[in-house]
């Protein structure tokens, strides 16, 4: 696959986190062999590593189909889309973009208060190593759908493409919209904390970093490409892809042989046959 081109703030904060998360799942390979070892070898079973592996795999489930919105590459079934005009096609892409907003808004709306009491509480899996699954994973649920129901706004703004107003008052209200969160989630953290709240402080310092890293990373975004208009994403299918790469890697026109675009393998010449 060739990875799309992203532009402005919401894009390279996915892009950002997802390249990060793109090494958790080596780091999971790496504590399941180390049980393996220490199970098998050593007879001294550890009490983490199926419940870090489960921890680290939700985030990587997560952050995966943000990702996948923001690559244009999650599932779709075109044997409608392909064959309508443009104004129809239009239409559904508005439609599936307002289908994936109100799912998330009534996921968000619906999970908010649990998910905002198990983090408080800090509630544990209640196991021999009682990791606080429950209360990042939950959070991390809701915060994944908003981002989600962005990046899917965002696509449908940079695919059509639209006008550079439109664009660049998104990323603004996007912009906002993520500083003002951030902020808010540090004050009620820091400054004027919940009653009876259990977070540990390590648990906040990394919360402190994330939302820094975030404002920056969304600041440095809208600034980087407010003036820069997107490349409009057209969708091909896997040949079509190959051969793109296969231009720009061998600096070569449109000759490209058979077995290239086909797969399959070069016909015999002529006197190779008669051999």
């Amino acid at each position: 696959m060739v990875e799309h081109e992203g532009t402005g703030p919401l894009d390279l904060l996915t892009w950002s986190f997802s390249r990060i998360a793109m090494w958790a799942p080596f780091f999971i390979v790496m504590i399941i062999l180390y049980e393996v070892i220490m199970r098998y070898f050593f007879a001294a079973a550890t009490l983490w590593v199926n419940e870090m592996s489960l921890w680290v795999a939700g985030g990587i489930y997560l952050s995966a189909g943000l990702y996948a919105m923001q690559q244009r590459s999650h599932i779709r079934i075109f044997i409608i889309y392909d064959v309508a005009p443009l104004w129809l096609r239009r239409v559904f892409d508005v439609v599936s973009t307002l289908c994936v907003s109100v799912f998330a808004i009534a996921v968000i709306w619906g999970g908010f208060g649990e998910s905002k009491a198990k983090f408080l509480r800090f509630e544990t899996f209640g196991t021999a190593f009682d990791p606080p699954i429950p209360a990042t994973i939950k959070p991390l649920v809701l915060t994944m759908m908003m981002f989600l129901a962005l990046q899917a706004i965002s696509n449908l703004i940079r695919d059509w493409p639209s006008t550079a107003w439109v664009r660049k008052t998104f990323d603004i209200l996007v912009t906002a919209l993520i500083v003002g969160l951030a902020a808010m989630a540090a004050y009620n953290l820091f400054i004027d904390p919940p009653e009876g709240h259990k977070v540990p402080m390590k648990w906040q310092i990394g919360i402190a970093v994330f939302l820094l890293g975030s404002v920056i990373l969304v600041l440095y975004g809208l600034f980087k490409d407010f003036n820069r208009t997107p490349a409009v994403h057209v969708e091909i299918d896997e040949i079509e892809e190959e051969a793109a790469v296969y231009k720009q890697q061998m600096g070569v026109g449109d000759d490209i042989p058979d077995e290239i675009l086909t797969g399959n393998p070069p016909k015999p010449s002529p006197t190779e046959q008669q051999k």
